[in-house]
């Protein structure tokens, strides 16, 4: 009987166990599903409201955002074409109109249904 858990995928730890149909770590805290072990490795990107984000989606952001080490701000309504979804804090890559090239933190975006 072949009774290996799978790591933790926040922080790698090799000491998860099971608690019904969940896995757990008890180094971090984090909590997963063991049914979705087989596909997608990551968890789904998700906008402010809850919609699933893929790569091409277009945003639009719902704060003005200030931008560390300048006084411009991406304010409220712009809009995203084209979003590269990326690992990390910042889960969003993409090119703000006027500003360039930045990472967006999906909380700040809801997606636009075209």
């Amino acid at each position: 009987m072949s009774d290996t858990l799978p790591p933790c995928p926040e922080c790698s730890s090799t000491y998860t166990y099971q608690v019904d149909a969940l896995l757990n770590c008890p180094e971090c805290g984090h909590e997963w599903s063991a049914s979705a072990e087989g596909g997608d490795d990551t968890a789904a990107v998700r906008d402010s409201v809850g919609n699933i984000l893929s790569d091409g989606d277009t945003v639009t952001v719902i704060k003005d955002l200030k931008l560390k080490g300048s006084s411009t701000v991406v304010k409220v309504g712009t809009k995203v074409r084209g979003i590269r979804l990326v690992d990390g804090d910042h889960d969003i890559d993409c090119k703000v109109p006027g500003i360039g090239q930045m990472g967006l933190k999906s909380q700040f975006v809801k997606k636009v249904t075209e």
